[in-house]
């Protein structure tokens, strides 16, 4: 296992790393963020010390070689915009972002796993194919349109949830939150559902498919002639094999809300990373934008690795070809 944990490490290290050579080259290209940050009436001359002041009238290569030493390091550069550590930028907004994605990844499970075993038992009766009409719906539907139909009805037409912003926060220790208060769970509620409804609309359709392939095998039915009760059956023996697909897609999803939160952020002006790159795409602010994508690099990284753990603990016969 500790030689798994290293060779991925070692692979982890060259992904990022080739990862944040494209993402770097990328924001490269855009523009020229002096032009942008400059005041209209800036001579040749202010606009030169400009860009030596912020290491913009250096080549590509020296520009880059600079960013990933400063990044073996932990230090991400300055942000052109606000003239402050990146990662002092970026640590003020991410935990917003990481109540979202929680609760978004709550929802899914909470609300894909139940809805998707319901599903898989009653496939033929109505409840089961209404689930799963709801899901396909939950494809189909762009989710910023749901987030603005959630806004209309909750927050103009009925008035019990407010529509943006991130709500109060408490003191847990040395932890402040908005999960720890009521108005804060009331600001993440909309933007939760949201984020979530892709997953689990997914999360519904993996489990129904996984329920109903697994009732028809042997050993569910040598459980059930020994007359265990269906609730054992299912939860005990059947969910199990089921949930082994589900660990791997529930992995990748909570990297994918994390770094979906974008549109969501931005409908619902939360206050999170998500907004913050789009508010610096605008001001073409290079070090924070490199830094988020690096960062959702890093993260996905790491969620690959826990990921193919959990599915060795779940499903032994993996352990012969994690390698």
């Amino acid at each position: 296992m500790l030689e798994v944990i290293f060779r991925r490490s070692l692979q982890a290290i060259g992904v990022v790393l080739a990862l944040s050579f494209v993402s770097f080259v990328g924001v490269y290209k855009i523009g020229d963020p002096v032009q942008l940050l400059a005041h209209e009436a800036a001579s040749e001359t202010e606009i030169e010390a400009a860009a030596a002041r912020l290491g913009l009238d250096r080549p590509f290569h020296e520009q880059y070689l600079t960013y990933i030493a400063r990044l073996a390091s932990a230090d991400f550069g300055t942000s052109f915009v606000s003239s402050r550590p990146v990662i002092d930028v970026i640590m003020e907004r991410l935990p917003a972002t990481i109540e979202l994605t929680l609760v978004a990844f709550l929802l899914s499970v909470a609300l894909g796993i139940p809805l998707g075993i319901l599903a898989g038992l009653y496939p033929e009766r109505f409840l089961g194919r209404s689930i799963m009409s709801v899901s396909i719906l939950g494809f189909s539907l762009p989710n910023f349109w749901f987030g603005m139909m959630l806004i209309l009805v909750l927050s103009v037409e009925l008035g019990v949830l407010p529509s943006i912003g991130r709500g109060e926060t408490d003191q847990l220790g040395s932890v402040s939150s908005a999960l720890f208060t009521r108005d804060g769970w009331a600001h993440l509620i909309m933007p939760g559902l949201m984020l979530s409804l892709a997953s689990i609309s997914l999360i519904i359709r993996l489990v129904s498919a996984g329920m109903r392939e697994v009732l028809l095998l042997d050993y569910i039915k040598f459980a059930r002639l020994k007359g265990l009760h269906e609730g054992r059956v299912v939860l005990l023996h059947a969910l199990k094999n089921v949930m082994i697909p589900v660990v791997t897609v529930l992995g990748l999803e909570l990297g994918s809300l994390l770094a979906g939160s974008i549109v969501t952020e931005t409908v619902f002006a939360y206050p999170g990373i998500g907004k913050l790159l789009i508010d610096s795409i605008n001001n073409l602010d290079r070090p924070v934008i490199v830094a988020y994508l690096t960062l959702i690099v890093v993260f996905f990284v790491i969620i690959n690795l826990v990921v193919d753990l959990l599915y060795t603990l779940l499903d032994p016969r993996a352990r012969r070809t994690i390698d």
